[in-house]
């Protein structure tokens, strides 16, 4: 890196990223979400540009809210940082991370998007004779990582309950490898009971790592859920997967981290490449991370849709699968693939097809207009 012509402390760059609260003009493609975040928020706001396209997203799993307000002034207020490395950024989150956490420093690895995480777990934990296992359905990020790098995929169905079938999971890892467990579960919504998972993370083999995927961690008020981040200091073969792609509304972003051990964590810095995330990104993180308020609103938004959504699809005579998530599956009784395919004619984008799940439809949750969309453009593909 080239010396810097302008002095930059450690207590200057926090400055400039100052967690400004001040509410602002969103990106043109979040102005109906955000119109609906405002209404419920106390704040005042300037008006918003027009959406810039009048498709309703329903596929990936993104907060529609976006992010925090904060987290807009604390890209502004780094826009002058662009130039620099992002190395006093990467710190100085990291340790807002581990605070907020009450986890040490050095128990924390930022990644550009949980994303990373994933593919340098499936790098350091899979191979030859080193397997990748999933449930089926999950996410299919680690099983195409570990393809990619020659290991072999081994998928356990879930359980009745569609959940994670943790006993035949460890079955199937033969004493090594990668076991990875999304929870909750992407594209099911469902949870794997704490209990269950502390006592199964208890009897873990050395050679096996587990690699819990917690992205949806705030969406969960389940009180049989909760975050094994507390565990990851007694287990060394443990790995805890967050992102800032859901509920702060950073998914075009990209920012997310690993908590584990710091031998752990070496093993996968191993495979990183060097600055691997932006300025602009990380100052959004630690304003959004500083930020609950924009949190609860999202959840507590995200709920109410929900609900919505799940009151018309019983009077449509259609079940569900109960969710801990900000997205659903619903079974349509019907192969999706065509109906997915309608949906999109009438420009509403909604989750691919899960071919262990075929008749079942994934729809995230957007705002409540978006869900009126929705539930109307259902209707009549379903007529």
């Amino acid at each position: 890196m080239e010396p810097s012509a302008l002095p930059l402390s450690r207590r200057r760059f926090a400055q400039l990223l100052g967690l400004g609260v001040a509410t602002t003009a969103l990106h043109p493609s979040l102005a109906v979400a955000g119109r609906e975040l405002r209404r419920a928020s106390a704040k005042a706001a300037p008006a918003v540009p027009p959406a810039a396209t009048d498709v309703v997203r329903l596929s990936s799993n993104e907060n529609p809210y976006g992010p925090s307000p904060a987290a807009f002034d604390a890209m502004r207020a780094a826009f002058d940082l662009a130039w620099r490395y992002p190395d006093e950024a990467v710190d100085a989150l990291a340790a807002d991370i581990a605070a907020h956490h009450h986890i040490r420093t050095d128990h924390v690895l930022l990644g550009d998007g949980s994303s990373e995480i994933l593919k340098l777990c499936a790098a350091a934990f899979t191979g030859a004779g080193r397997p990748a296992v999933i449930a089926e359905p999950t996410f299919e990020a680690v099983a195409r990582y570990a393809r990619t790098g020659g290991a072999d995929v081994k998928a356990v169905p879930l359980t009745p309950e569609y959940r994670h079938d943790l006993s035949r999971m460890l079955s199937a890892a033969g004493g090594s490898g990668l076991l990875y467990i999304c929870n909750p579960n992407n594209p099911t919504a469902t949870i794997t009971p704490k209990e269950v998972l502390s006592s199964f993370l208890k009897d873990l083999p050395a050679g096996v790592t587990a690699l819990v995927d917690e992205a949806y961690f705030h969406y969960a008020d389940d009180p049989d859920y909760e975050s094994v981040i507390p565990l990851t200091r007694d287990h060394p073969n443990l790995i805890v997967a967050r992102t800032f792609s859901k509920v702060y509304g950073m998914a075009g972003l990209r920012c997310g981290y690993a908590v584990a051990r710091t031998d752990t964590l070496a093993l996968l810095r191993a495979h990183q490449a060097w600055d691997t995330l932006n300025v602009m990104a990380v100052a959004a993180a630690r304003a959004s991370l500083a930020d609950q308020a924009h949190v609860g609103q999202s959840r507590r938004l995200n709920r109410e849709a929900k609900s919505y959504v799940a009151s018309e699809l019983e009077l449509l005579g259609y079940t569900f699968i109960p969710s801990s998530t900000n997205f659903l599956m619903a079974d349509l009784r019907r192969p999706v693939g065509p109906v997915i395919a309608a949906l999109k004619q009438r420009k509403v984008e909604v989750g691919r097809v899960f071919p262990a799940l075929p008749t079942h439809l994934r729809v995230t949750i957007g705002t409540k207009t978006q869900m009126k969309t929705f539930v109307g453009a259902l209707r009549q593909v379903l007529a």
